[in-house]
């Protein structure tokens, strides 16, 4: 997977928190992520790329669509690049974010919103047979994340 090619234009996208982005063109997207967790999926085949930004695990009002949501952000992610022709069965994956950047949250005995946010898309992943070929999330830092529509990503922390 290596970056976009220096005579392509790459789009260039900021992903806001609750947001999808699915494309099979050149794409460079970039997010910041605290607690929150992004799931880049790509597909080597069709050359399709997707990234989600969520807030929390668990949706609420489950029967509605809302990205804002792990649950709900990772079926829709999937949904959104398979009308790009990515085949689940070729996707891999790369994880990003869950950080407990408050430090009370830390000391405390009950699970951040952050490790919450890593477990749902962990299992969401798993139970589509889905490889993760990247994972960084945890920790007490934010993160700048930059994707490349190729498949490349960039984190720095913050």
């Amino acid at each position: 997977m290596s970056a976009v090619k220096a005579d392509q234009t790459a789009r260039q996208v900021y992903l806001h928190p609750g947001q999808i982005f699915a494309t099979a063109d050149p794409a460079v997207v970039t997010t910041i992520l605290g607690s929150c967790v992004a799931v880049c999926l790509f597909d080597p085949v069709s050359r399709v790329t997707g990234i989600n930004h969520y807030l929390l695990a668990k949706n609420p009002s489950r029967g509605t669509d809302n990205a804002r949501y792990g649950d709900t952000a990772m079926e829709e992610l999937l949904a959104a690049m398979g009308k790009h022709g990515a085949k689940v069965d070729r996707v891999v994956a790369k994880m990003f974010g869950g950080a407990c950047v408050l430090p009370v949250m830390a000391a405390s005995k009950f699970r951040s919103i952050g490790d919450q946010n890593v477990e749902v898309a962990k299992k969401f992943l798993e139970s589509h047979r889905i490889e993760i070929a990247a994972n960084e999330t945890g920790g007490g830092r934010g993160r700048k994340l930059v994707l490349d529509s190729e498949g490349g990503a960039w984190i720095k922390e913050l």
